[in-house]
């Protein structure tokens, strides 16, 4: 499976969700480079992981986006 084309500030869909109270699938890409930086976008937190990690995990680029997405903090 050839792993799907990303930029910085795409919204992407992983494999499996977070563990976070929202259980989401949703990530926002936020640092592009030998490592790739990911924020949830159901809670809010930051992950780090190398890049055949994610190319591993990624589904797919679900929107793309010019700026930082702000994640909802409602139920928190």
């Amino acid at each position: 499976m050839e792993t799907p084309a990303y930029e910085l500030y795409d919204e992407v869909e992983m494999k499996k969700p977070h563990p976070c109270f929202r259980r989401s699938k949703r990530f926002q890409i936020v640092r592009v480079g030998a490592d790739i930086k990911i924020l949830c976008l159901g809670c809010g937190a930051v992950l780090m992981m190398d890049r055949d990690h994610f190319n591993q995990r990624i589904k797919k680029v679900v929107a793309k986006h010019e700026a930082p997405i702000v994640p909802s903090k409602e139920n928190a």
